[in-house]
């Protein structure tokens, strides 16, 4: 009885002691993953997989207010060098003297066009027996409330269908 008390306040003391992870004010991102490795192209919502990406912001300033307006998750097709989507995570409220935080972000990603050489005339979105598919490679970033921008993601490629 006497070993479970002592060791019972031996982690006590222990855990009161750990610090929580010390993260840079400015946002860092990870890509973590796609649910799936293909879509469909097209021009409306036809299609749709789901991106995760792991942060994390050392002064907890990220997200927006339901009325806010502000986007702070950024999305570029690497085929155009364009940002294609843009989104608004949710507000994460600021606590206590560690305002540091970390977790995943998944984001529902609707289908784009297919893409061709200008010289073949074929316009973005037609279906296109000679050229079945395009690789989509994303480039990703976020921004926190200070106007903080983390670093820029590569994804892996999606294999996107044409016909």
């Amino acid at each position: 009885m006497m070993r479970s008390i002592l060791l019972f306040y031996c982690l006590l003391i222990i855990f009161s002691c750990v610090k929580p992870p010390e993260y840079s004010d400015v946002p860092y991102l990870e890509f973590r993953s796609f649910s799936k490795s293909t879509m469909n192209q097209g021009v409306f919502a036809e299609d749709s997989l789901t991106l995760v990406l792991y942060f994390t912001d050392g002064d907890g300033d990220f997200g927006t207010l339901a009325t806010g307006s502000e986007k702070n998750v950024f999305i570029k097709d690497k085929r155009t060098g364009e940002v294609f989507r843009e989104y608004k995570a949710p507000f994460v409220p600021e606590e206590g003297a560690g305002n540091g935080i970390s977790g995943t972000i998944s984001i529902k990603i609707y289908t784009t066009c297919c893409i061709y050489d200008k010289d073949t005339g074929i316009p973005p979105c037609e279906k296109s027996d000679e050229f079945p598919s395009n690789n989509l490679t994303m480039d990703v970033y976020i921004k926190d409330r200070s106007g903080n921008q983390s670093n820029t993601v590569t994804t892996t490629p999606i294999l996107l269908n044409c016909r």
